[in-house]
C-alpha cells in the first residue's frame, strides 16, 4: 500500500494528479504511526534531555504528517465534494486524537520540563528560546499539567470541537450553494452593468435554465446589491445571505454556535482560564480580553459620531432620491454606490476595465520586484489540483530560489467563500539546507464571460493585494525552525504584512505600473486615481463601525460564561447594539455563518483586523516619508518583520522596524477621522 500511496512517497511538489481521495486516510494514518515512531525515539532515549535531542526532534517529528494534512485541509477548502466532506469528518477526530497523545505524553512533557526548567543555562539564541517557550506552552495550554481525569475530559472536549466545527463550515457551504436568485424578466436587471448581467446570463446557461441567475457567493452578490434598483429582489438576496445557518432546518448552526462556545469556555476553565479569550489573549500582542475590548471601544468612541454622521446623510439622499423612508440593510450598498458617484462622479465600473484580471496579477508582481527585488514567473510542469490553477516560480536578484507560489482565483461550487492564503510546504533551515516554502492563495473573483476578460473591481484588487501581502510573508520567510516560519505569528500579528500592501492600490507610483485599459491599453488616468483617494475614506466611519461590530460579537462570545445563553439571535443583537445603525433584520443572524470565529482561526481574534490595521498604517506612513518604492524601507520590513516569522515578540519585531510602537493617530489619520499631518 504504501509504494502505491503518493503521499506517502518522496514528493517535492503535492503530486495532486496522483491522489485520489482513498489515499489521504491511510496515508494520515500511516504517517502518524511515523510521528509517533519519532516521538518515541525522543521518550525513550536513555540521554539526558538538552535542546537537541527533546525540543529540536520533537519540532522535526511529524514533518510528513503536516505536509499531507496540509494538502488535504486545502483540498476541502478548495476543491471539497460530498466524499472528501466526510473524509474530513473521519480524519479531524483521529487527528485531534494525535494531537493529544502528543501533548499528554508524560515522559515527553517531563523531558521537555527539564529543558525548560534549566533554559537560563542553556545559551540558547533568540529564536531557540522562542521555540522553547513554544513546544513548553504547547504542552501546558493543552492540559500537561493535568490529572488523567481532566485530560480524558480534555480529549473529549476537543474531539467534539473538530466535528462541531467541521459541521459548521458544511452547512455554511451548503446554505450557500443552495440558494439562487432565478430571474427571468429584463427589468428585474435594472440598474446592472452589462459584465454581471452577462456573468448571471452564464450561470444560468450552467444550469440548464432561461433568463439569469444570482446566487450567494461575492462576485455574483456583492454587484446584485451594489447596482440592482429593484429594492425588492435586493431585500431578497440580502435576506438569503444573512439567514445562512438559521432556518431551523438540518442546515441549522445555532446548536453548533452554543455547543461550540460552550464547550470551549469549559475548555478554557479546565486549563485554569477563566474565559476562552483569556486563554487565546496569552498569546497574542492584545495579552487580555479587557485590552482588546478597550482598544475596540476607544475606536468606537472615535469612530461612532462619524459614522451616525454618514448614516443620517445616507438616509436623507436616499429619502430625497427615490422617498425611502427608513434605510435597510439591503439598501446599504445600493445607495452608497449612489451617493460616492454623485459625490465623487466615481463607480466600480469606471474602473474595471483598468483592472482585468492577468494585468493586476503582473502589477503585484511588479511591485514586489520594486520592493524586494523578487522574480515571478509562470512554470507548468508544476502538478496542479483544478485547471484553473496558475503556478509561479518565484526567485530574487541573483537567481535564487525563494518560493513556489499557487493562486487560484474564481469562485466554484467545491470552493469555500472570500479570499485566503496557504502553504503546502514551510519554510525551514536543516542540515545546512534552507527548505524553501509553497505557498498560495485562494480568492473568489469576477469570473471571465463570453464577452470580457475577468476585470476586478477595486476592492478586488484590495484583496488580491491584500492576500499576496500574506503570501510574501510565506515566501520571504527566514528561520530555523518550520514552526515559527512565515505567517505563524501572533494571531493580532499577522495581518500586518496583507493590510501593510492594500496601501499601494491608492498610490499613483503603484497604479501606474499594472492598471491598463484591458481593450485600448490606456494607462489609468490621473484624475481617476485621485477619485480612488479621494473616495478611499468615503464611509469609513461605517466601514469601522461593521469591522468593530463583528469584533464584540466574538468577544461576546468568547470572553464571558456563554452557559446561561439560549438564544443565539438575541445573544447578538445586545451584542450589536453599541455599534447598530440599521434596523435589525429578524429572519438574519450574523453567528450562523461567521466562519472566521466558528470555523476559521479567529475565534476570541477578529479584532485583530483593526489590531493590525493601526500597524499597517504607522508602518505605511514610515514607507510614505522616503517614497512608497524605497529600497532602504523595503529592506528593513524585510528584515525585521517578513522574514522573521514568529521568532521574537512581535512588539520587539515592530519597535526594531519602526524605532517605537505604532501610534492609534495614523489609521484615524488615514481613515479621515483626524486631520492629516
Amino acid at each position: 500500500m504504501n509504494q502505491k500511496n503518493p503521499l506517502l512517497e518522496p514528493f517535492e511538489t503535492a503530486p495532486f494528479s496522483r491522489i485520489k481521495t482513498e489515499h489521504y486516510k491511510p496515508a494520515i494514518e500511516e504517517s502518524i504511526r511515523r510521528a509517533k515512531a519519532d516521538i518515541e525515539k525522543i521518550t525513550s532515549s536513555k540521554d539526558s534531555p538538552t535542546f537537541e535531542n527533546t525540543i529540536e526532534a520533537l519540532e522535526f517529528a511529524g514533518e510528513e504528517l503536516d505536509r499531507i494534512t496540509s494538502i488535504f485541509f486545502n483540498i476541502n477548502s478548495a476543491e471539497t465534494n460530498e466524499e472528501i466532506q466526510k473524509l474530513a469528518q473521519e480524519i479531524s477526530p483521529v487527528l485531534t486524537d494525535f494531537k493529544n497523545d502528543v501533548i499528554q505524553d508524560p515522559e515527553l512533557f517531563k523531558r521537555v520540563k527539564k529543558v525548560y526548567d534549566k533554559k537560563d543555562s542553556l545559551d540558547l539564541n533568540v529564536e531557540q528560546n522562542t521555540l522553547l517557550d513554544k513546544k513548553y506552552k504547547m504542552f501546558t495550554h493543552n492540559g500537561a499539567n493535568l490529572d488523567p481525569e481532566q485530560k480524558k475530559q480534555l480529549r473529549e472536549l476537543d474531539k467534539k470541537l473538530a466535528a462541531l466545527s467541521l459541521n459548521f463550515g458544511e452547512n455554511v457551504l451548503a446554505e450557500t450553494n443552495k440558494f439562487e436568485l432565478h430571474l427571468t424578466k429584463e427589468e428585474d436587471l435594472d440598474g446592472l452593468p452589462k459584465g454581471v448581467r452577462t456573468a448571471a446570463r452564464m450561470l444560468a446557461r450552467e444550469k440548464n435554465k432561461q433568463g439569469w441567475i444570482f446566487n450567494l457567493h461575492y462576485p455574483s452578490y456583492i454587484p446584485f446589491m451594489k447596482y440592482a434598483k429593484n429594492r425588492e429582489l435586493r431585500k431578497k438576496l440580502a435576506i438569503a445571505f444573512g439567514a445562512k445557518g438559521f432556518h431551523g432546518d438540518e442546515l441549522d448552526n445555532r446548536e453548533n454556535v452554543l455547543q461550540i462556545v460552550k464547550l470551549r469556555h469549559q475548555k478554557a476553565n479546565l486549563l485554569g482560564y477563566p474565559t476562552y479569550a483569556h486563554f487565546k489573549l496569552e498569546e497574542r500582542m492584545a495579552e487580555t480580553p479587557e485590552k482588546a475590548n478597550s482598544f475596540m471601544e476607544e475606536l468606537l468612541e472615535k469612530a461612532k459620531p462619524a459614522a451616525e454622521e454618514e448614516f443620517n446623510e445616507l438616509e436623507s439622499f436616499a429619502k430625497d432620491l427615490d422617498n425611502i423612508d427608513r434605510l435597510e440593510k439591503w439598501d446599504a450598498a445600493y445607495y452608497s454606490e449612489k451617493l460616492k458617484q454623485k459625490l465623487f462622479d466615481l463607480d466600480d465600473e469606471q474602473l474595471k476595465p483598468y483592472f482585468e484580471l492577468n494585468n493586476v496579477i503582473n502589477g503585484v508582481f511588479i511591485v514586489a520586484e520594486k520592493l524586494y527585488g523578487l522574480k515571478f514567473q509562470e512554470v507548468f510542469e508544476v502538478e496542479i489540483y483544478h485547471p484553473e490553477v496558475k503556478t509561479y516560480k518565484v526567485t530574487d536578484e541573483e537567481g535564487n530560489d525563494i518560493s513556489l507560489f499557487y493562486a487560484d482565483f474564481h469562485p466554484r461550487e467545491g470552493k469555500r467563500g472570500g479570499a485566503w492564503m496557504t502553504s503546502y510546504k514551510s519554510q525551514y533551515r536543516q542540515k545546512e539546507k534552507n527548505e524553501r516554502p509553497h505557498i498560495s492563495i485562494v480568492c473568489n473573483f469576477t469570473k471571465p464571460t463570453d464577452e470580457e476578460p475577468s476585470l476586478l473591481t477595486f476592492n478586488e484588487v484590495t484583496t488580491l493585494f491584500h492576500e499576496f501581502g500574506h503570501a510574501l510573508h510565506g515566501m520571504l520567510a527566514d528561520t530555523v525552525y518550520p514552526s515559527i516560519s512565515g505567517t505563524n505569528v501572533f494571531w493580532d500579528f499577522v495581518e500586518l504584512p496583507s493590510q501593510v500592501l492594500e496601501n499601494w492600490c491608492y498610490e499613483k507610483d503603484a497604479l501606474k505600473l499594472f492598471a491598463k485599459h484591458y481593450e485600448t491599453g490606456e494607462v489609468i488616468p490621473d484624475e481617476l486615481i485621485q477619485k480612488i483617494k479621494d473616495s478611499a475614506t468615503f464611509h469609513e466611519g461605517m466601514a469601522t463601525l461593521r469591522q468593530l461590530s463583528f469584533g464584540m460579537l466574538d468577544m461576546s462570545w468568547h470572553g464571558r460564561d456563554p452557559s446561561d445563553i439560549q438564544d443565539v439571535k438575541a445573544h447578538e443583537e445586545k451584542a450589536f447594539e453599541p455599534t447598530q445603525l440599521y434596523p435589525d433584520v429578524k429572519e438574519n443572524c450574523m453567528s450562523t455563518s461567521f466562519s472566521h470565529i466558528f470555523q476559521g482561526g479567529y475565534a476570541a481574534g477578529y479584532y485583530s483586523y483593526k489590531w493590525a490595521e493601526v500597524l499597517d498604517a504607522d508602518a505605511f506612513e514610515f514607507f510614505t516619508e522616503n517614497g512608497i518604492f524605497d529600497r532602504a524601507t523595503a529592506k528593513k520590513f524585510r528584515e525585521t518583520i517578513l522574514s522573521q516569522g514568529g521568532t521574537e515578540h512581535p512588539l520587539t519585531l515592530y519597535k526594531r522596524f519602526r524605532g517605537r510602537e505604532a501610534a492609534p493617530e495614523a489609521l484615524l489619520r488615514r481613515a479621515g477621522l483626524l486631520p492629516k499631518r
